[in-house]
């Protein structure tokens, strides 16, 4: 980002002109304190100067103004000037402030002048600025361009060396480097048990247990029981562990006759489902039946839903004679006035055959059977067998099919869902890895780390740090690390880097100035990256070991990126003048 500057004295910094007038010779320079300071912008891209500019005494004329204009410098181009520093003489002062009394002259510096009255000895001016440094600048130098206004003859006087700026955290690419948790399934087995149930409404004859089809809706009712059945039993790979089916009756007569003749009713079901499959010895001893006899409480429930105000006096009855059975209460209720009524109305022509079921698909236990059997019937998988075949897919092509037919059988899989979404960051399809994730309605720590990283591939950093804030995961916390480091929260990335002691933990302490850890770290760090080499020449400048130094920055600059940022890096200003490093930077060699 550069930007234009309309300060007459970079006109003269771009030409040259820094000779001063001819009381200017020979006379000390201006200095800084701490010398040289090294600045980190923090996460707003803003950085605090803290110096203090020492002007020699005698330095400038008591008929002079001394601007000291910050400028901030990448290679060759200023790309900001910020707020100056202003001194006026005394004779200076007096004269702009007849200017500005006769001839209303309004002072750009007005704001910034500092009135000196004794110009003979050394003066110390504390500058204590917030400068914004552009979020695309690693580094850069902060200069001063000394001026001299008002001698009428010249602008520049000298350049002076402010502060560095310096963002090592910027070499984290925290897109590559973020940890990713893949869940390796463990296959275990165990037994493929499968339940179900349903119900045949059917219509019978009063009194009667044998089942006419062309009564009501007979017919559609038990081929719907035969069609729920008839897959588990003709599949090869199926057993047929359990088969109840239970009759029922109305509230209608005493219990005692509506037990047999609800279990007559479940007999003739259980026969013509027999007649129907053909059915071997073996299966048909595998089914039961029973009777479960409605009683008075279903038709009692009716009236109330139908608000019959009768309800009461047949719940009254049920309350007066109470028992095993309805039996007792029903010969009352028989002799109520409403009866008829209610004979017609709430007691049900259709009879509930209702059935429960159980059966076992066989276990596939190695690893050939799960291939061959995975290409012809995916869905007589349990959820761990499906998980070891994604282990063996030949490629990530396959496992994405493997963990996507996975969520078709088994919706709630947490290692499917985790898995497949880290497939698809790794094909850049972000927004299917998140929409998978976001459908779930809980998450473990592994699938919240993932969900975080595809808003880091999407660039919104903000919301992955909110995701990982409170993921007590080892991955996540180094994930958080290299995310604050992102934003330039410095303090916090070390923190959270600290403990990993690798590049990144390297990079974050220099980032801190901690230079020793920094040194420390890697010398007990194996990777030899253009990156780690790069941060190893960076701690071999700041220590200044010069052989170390060219040992490591050679390597470094094989990659593109890092031989265009060792161009401007502050680390390495010391060197900007050797052959050697020259050459390094020319053609990527020392000679």
């Amino acid at each position: 980002m550069k930007r234009n500057i309309i300060y007459p004295v970079l006109l003269a910094t771009s030409v040259g002109i820094f000779a001063g007038c001819v009381t200017q010779k020979n006379v000390k320079s201006v200095t800084v304190d701490p010398a040289l300071s090294t600045l980190t912008p923090d996460s707003a891209n803003m950085a605090q100067m803290q110096v203090t500019f020492n002007v020699p005494g005698k330095y400038f004329s008591k008929r002079s103004r001394l601007v000291i204009s910050p400028q901030l410098v990448v290679e060759d181009s200023v790309l900001d000037e910020y707020e100056p520093l202003v001194l006026d003489a005394p004779i200076y002062s007096k004269k702009k402030h007849r200017k500005e009394v006769l001839h209303r002259y309004e002072d750009p510096y007005a704001r910034q002048a500092v009135k000196i009255e004794k110009l003979s000895e050394t003066i110390a001016i504390p500058f204590n600025k917030s400068v914004e440094i552009p979020e695309r600048v690693d580094n850069a130098r902060i200069v001063g361009v000394v001026s001299n206004d008002g001698c009428g003859q010249c602008t520049g006087i000298d350049t002076i060396d402010i502060a560095n700026v310096s963002v090592p955290v910027s070499l984290i690419d925290v897109r590559k480097e973020y940890n990713l948790s893949w869940i390796e399934p463990e296959f275990k087995i165990r037994p493929k048990v499968h339940q179900g149930k349903g119900e045949a409404r059917l219509q019978f004859i009063v009194d009667k247990w044998n089942i006419v089809m062309d009564l009501a809706n007979n017919r559609s009712e038990l081929t719907g029981m035969l069609e729920t059945l008839r897959p588990i039993l003709l599949d090869s790979l199926a057993t047929l562990t359990s088969l109840n089916i239970f009759g029922s009756a109305s509230a209608e007569a005493s219990y005692q006759h509506n037990i047999m003749l609800a279990n007559n009713r479940a007999t003739s079901a259980k026969n013509w489902l027999i007649s129907q499959l053909g059915l071997s010895k073996d299966i048909q001893r595998i089914i039961k039946t029973g009777a479960v006899p409605e009683g008075w409480e279903p038709v009692v429930q009716a009236m109330i839903a139908a608000n019959d105000p009768d309800s009461i006096k047949v719940r009254k009855l049920m309350l007066k004679y109470p028992g095993p059975t309805d039996d007792a209460a029903e010969k009352y209720i028989r002799r109520l006035t409403c009866w008829t009524r209610i004979k017609n109305n709430y007691l049900a022509k259709d009879r509930k055959v209702l059935y429960d079921y159980s059966w076992t698909i066989k276990s596939f236990t190695d690893d050939a059977e799960l291939l061959e059997m995975y290409k012809k019937r995916s869905d007589a998988f349990n959820e761990e067998e499906i998980l070891r075949v994604s282990t063996l897919a030949a490629d990530d092509k396959s496992r994405i099919q493997v963990y996507e037919t996975i969520l078709k059988y088994f919706p709630e899989s947490d290692v499917a869902a985790n898995n497949l979404a880290i497939l698809y960051l790794n094909e850049n399809r972000t927004d299917d890895a998140r929409q998978v994730l976001e459908t779930r309605k809980e998450y473990t720590p592994e699938m919240l780390n993932t969900l975080a990283a595809s808003y880091v591939f999407a660039e919104n950093y903000e919301r992955a740090i909110e995701l990982l804030q409170n993921v007590e995961l080892p991955e996540a916390r180094y994930n958080l690390g290299l995310l604050n480091a992102k934003q330039r929260k410095l303090s916090e990335a070390y923190t959270l880097l600290r403990p990993y002691a690798d590049v990144n933990s390297a990079i974050a302490a220099l980032s801190v100035n901690k230079n020793d850890e920094a040194k420390q770290i890697m010398e007990g760090v194996q990777a030899t990256t253009p990156v780690a080499e790069y941060v190893r020449s960076m701690i071999s400048a700041r220590f200044g070991v010069t052989a170390t130094f060219y040992k490591h920055i050679v390597d470094a600059v094989i990659d593109s990126k890092l031989h265009n940022r060792a161009k401007t890096e502050v680390d390495f200003l010391p060197y900007h003048n050797e052959q050697r490093f020259i050459n390094i930077i020319t053609n990527g060699k020392e000679d």
